[in-house]
């Protein structure tokens, strides 16, 4: 498997890095096991909300203070954390907006 994944896209390109396929697969396992028609909602919305942000990369909050050039955009009670590209954008990781951020990304 390679590290990063393509999804196709009409527009701009949508890279996700190994961490945020994983933070997907892991979101919707947890959604899908107590209601699996939420679960393909969100997974639509976060869709959705990529592509938009892949066509208008600095629509998302700067999130320097975590990482220089991180951005992160709101999905319900998720965040999608990127970085905007030359085309396109890399989502870095999908989370839980109540997570600690700054010991997940390692901030001292």
């Amino acid at each position: 498997m390679p590290p990063y994944r393509t999804i196709p896209s009409n527009e701009e390109p949508i890279i996700f890095s190994p961490s945020a396929r994983l933070d997907l697969k892991q979101v919707n396992s947890y959604l899908a096991g107590k209601n699996p028609q939420a679960a393909r909602i969100l997974k639509e919305k976060i869709q959705q909300a990529c592509k938009k942000l892949a066509k208008f990369p600095n629509l998302g909050r700067r999130r320097d203070e975590l990482i220089p050039s991180l951005r992160s955009f709101p999905v319900e009670d998720y965040l999608i954390f990127y970085f905007p590209l030359e085309n396109g954008i890399e989502i870095a990781r999908v989370v839980n907006g109540y997570r600690d951020l700054d010991a997940m990304f390692d901030v001292d």
